[in-house]
C-alpha cells in the first residue's frame, strides 16, 4: 500500500511517516500543491493524506485533478480547520473522510484502512503462488493456514511483487514502493532484501521464489524445480 502525504509542517510530517513506516505503509511526503499534483500523475497511490492550509493554497482545491488522474484513489484530509462548514466543504469537494488535528495516530491508521475498505477500492481475492497466499486487502501472507510473518520492507516488497505476479518489474518501481521518495537508500539495499526475503519463501516452503531480471528487474513466479 502506498500512500502520498501532503504536509508542511516538517515535524509533523516526520512523525506521521515513522509511524507509518512502522505499520508497514510505504509513504511518500510532499510539502505543497504543485508537486503533490506531480507525484500522483506520476505514481499510482492508494490513498493520499491531505492538508489543507499550503504554504501555495488550499489541498481541497486539488481533489477534483487528483480525481481525475486516479478515480479509484482515496483522499482523506488531515486539518486544523474543524468548524462544521470546513468539513462539509471537505466531504463535499471529494474528500473520502475529514480528521482534526490534533489526532490519535492510532485513529488515523483505522481510518486509513476503513477507507481503502469502502466502495470503489475492489477487494481482490488472495493472490496464489505455489503455497504462498497474499491477501492485498489486509496485506497478510501465509502458507496454507499458517501465517507467513515478515518484517515491514519484506512485506512490501512482497506485496510490490504479487500485485504483477508473473511478470518482471523494474527496479525502479520496487525501489519507490519499498522504500519510498524520501528514503535515502543504498543502490545495493534492494538486493539485498530480494536476497533475504528470497530465503524466508524457501524456508517457508511457500513454493514461491524471486528470480533475477538482469539489468532489469525482479519476478515472482512458482519455484523453479
Amino acid at each position: 500500500m502506498t500512500i502520498l502525504l501532503v504536509e508542511d509542517e516538517v515535524e509533523l510530517a516526520q512523525l506521521l511517516v515513522e509511524q507509518m513506516h512502522h505499520a508497514g505503509l510505504v509513504v511518500d511526503r510532499i510539502g505543497g500543491l504543485e508537486d503533490a499534483l506531480e507525484s500522483v500523475r506520476q505514481f499510482p497511490y492508494d490513498l493520499v493524506l491531505l492538508d489543507r492550509r499550503l504554504p501555495d493554497g488550499d489541498g481541497l482545491s486539488i481533489v477534483p485533478q487528483i480525481r481525475k488522474w486516479r478515480p479509484g484513489i482515496r483522499v482523506i484530509i488531515l486539518t486544523a480547520l474543524d468548524g462544521a462548514s470546513d468539513k462539509i466543504a471537505g466531504l463535499d469537494g471529494g474528500a473520502d473522510d475529514y480528521l482534526i488535528k490534533p489526532f490519535d495516530m492510532e485513529e488515523l491508521l483505522a481510518r486509513i484502512r476503513a477507507s481503502l475498505r469502502r466502495p470503489g477500492c475492489e477487494v481482490a481475492p488472495p493472490v496464489v503462488v505455489g503455497a504462498l497466499s497474499f491477501d492485498l486487502g489486509s496485506r497478510s501472507a501465509a502458507v496454507g493456514e499458517r501465517a507467513l510473518v515478515l518484517h515491514g520492507r519484506e512485506l512490501a516488497l512482497l506485496e510490490a511483487l504479487v500485485r504483477r505476479v508473473g511478470r518482471v518489474v523494474s527496479r525502479k518501481i520496487l525501489m519507490g514502493e519499498v522504500y519510498g521518495l524520501d528514503d535515502d537508500a543504498l543502490p545495493n539495499s534492494l538486493d539485498v532484501l530480494v536476497s533475504r526475503l528470497r530465503k524466508r519463501l524457501s524456508e517457508a516452503e511457500t513454493g514461491a521464489s524471486i528470480y533475477p531480471a538482469r539489468g532489469i528487474g525482479y519476478i515472482l513466479t512458482e519455484a523453479q524445480s
